[in-house]
């Protein structure tokens, strides 16, 4: 297989990244810091650092030149970094020494491709944003539709008590929905333009290099951070820590339904399914693995990332290169585990019955927290959860349902206790006001 799943013509299907994937190729990395170039000559111009009319040349030539990543590959290889290799190739595409001599200006290398990365950092989390606020709607309209629908709530996999399938979709979609809401934040605390210099002191920039980095800022529609962030690794960990929350959640989502899908289980299914090589009667459950994966990839990325945040001195190679082999692939993971999730949620499909018999089919024990308390009410609280626990012990051991066993010492229990949709709690309230928050976003 290839090195990477998501450069992979073979695996493109099982991990799908979108437009998110032309994002974190050579050539996307390099039209970013041409872009970044441009940008900056133009601040430059503006600012009489240098002539205005070689920063229009600059300008309008970073938006037409292409680079051959592979024609500077032997530089970057020697230099550890592509910037140098990019602008000579740059210059020698211009064409026009006189002006090309004012690219990169005063410039270093980490300016130019972290703020490269940024923009396509925000790109991607459009994308993400699109793909999330998609999920949510199919999520809240399914909690809607299923907020009453009974099902047995599970901790330590076990039976606990009654909930409905709708608040489960809710128990999923309120993480989302709070990455969502705090995206904004995300943005604005972390999308930031690097403008430096070499070790972060702008001493080759010009007499104002503040106000040159906040016009860099306002042309690339990044924020300014109003200092040197070389070392401060913190935007691309808050970036990629969103990142990571995400999948997080679609992948408590995908372990989820890996368990209610399997055999013996079978409250949900899926429209769309994997076939064995040899075993016919197999449906497997391949996008809810592929959530569950995801979401460990992306665990072993943010390990790695939080290792990388740590910097030597004003600059650091190591961890720096450290951080562009595992940024690309965080940002991947994400992308394709949005699209995996939201194909998986178009062909969800819960199974009422098999809820409502597996509920049935527990001898009542599901119902033994109602009885419990109910039993408190007649007793000390610490008598009531033993004789709870021993009635249940004897359900289990004679296959008696609990109601009759609870009912022969205290036949005056109401019958209530042991009815589904008495013991929901506050389930399908919970279904339908995540239904009625993720319409609104």
């Amino acid at each position: 297989m290839a090195a990477s799943v998501f450069d992979s013509p073979l695996y493109a299907q099982l991990f799908p990244t979108g437009d998110t994937g032309r994002l974190f190729s050579d050539s996307a990395a390099l039209r970013a810091m041409l872009l970044v170039e441009g940008a900056l000559a133009k601040a430059q111009g503006q600012a009489g650092i240098i002539p205005e009319i070689s920063a229009a040349a600059i300008q309008r030539a970073s938006l037409e030149i292409q680079i051959d990543p592979g024609a500077i590959a032997r530089q970057t290889g020697q230099n550890g970094v592509c910037v140098p290799g990019l602008i000579a190739a740059f210059r020698g595409e211009m064409n026009a020494p006189e002006h090309a001599q004012y690219v990169h200006w005063g410039a270093t290398s980490q300016d130019v491709i972290d703020t490269g990365l940024m923009l396509r950092l925000r790109q991607a989390l459009a994308l993400a944003e699109t793909d999330l606020k998609t999920l949510l709607k199919t999520l809240g309209q399914n909690a809607e539709e299923y907020a009453d629908t009974p099902m047995a709530a599970r901790t330590y996999g076990q039976f606990a008590t009654p909930t409905t399938w709708g608040a489960v979709l809710a128990q999923w979609g309120h993480p989302l929905a709070d990455a969502l809401e705090a995206l904004q934040g995300v943005r604005q605390g972390s999308l930031w333009v690097s403008l430096s210099g070499a070790a972060g002191t702008a001493s080759a920039l010009g007499p104002e290099p503040s106000a040159l980095r906040a016009a860099l800022a306002e042309g690339l529609g990044l924020n300014d951070p109003r200092r040197s962030w070389h070392t401060d690794r913190g935007p691309i960990l808050r970036i990629t820590d969103w990142m990571a929350g995400v999948t997080t959640g679609l992948g408590t989502m995908g372990t989820t339904l890996l368990d209610l899908s399997a055999g013996g289980v079978e409250e949900v299914a899926f429209e769309a399914t994997g076939h064995s090589s040899t075993m016919p009667q197999k449906q497997n459950p391949v996008q809810a693995s592929s959530l569950v994966a995801l979401s460990q990839q992306s665990a072993a990325l943010r390990s790695g990332l939080a290792t990388a945040g740590v910097h030597q001195h004003q600059r650091d190679g190591a961890a720096w290169f450290t951080e562009w082999m595992l940024v690309p692939q965080m940002a991947l993971t994400t992308a394709a585990a949005l699209q995996t999730a939201n194909a998986l949620a178009l062909s969800l499909r819960p199974a009422p019955s098999r809820m409502a018999a597996a509920l049935q089919d527990n001898l009542g024990l599901v119902y033994a927290e109602a009885l419990s308390f109910a039993l408190a009410s007649r007793m000390p609280r610490a008598e009531a959860q033993e004789l709870a626990k021993t009635l249940c012990a004897a359900a289990t051991a004679q296959q008696t349902p609990l109601l009759k066993l609870a009912k022969a010492d205290h036949p005056d229990l109401p019958d209530s206790l042991f009815e589904t949709h008495a013991q929901l709690g506050q389930a399908p309230a919970d279904a339908r006001a995540f239904a009625k928050r993720a319409e609104a976003l």
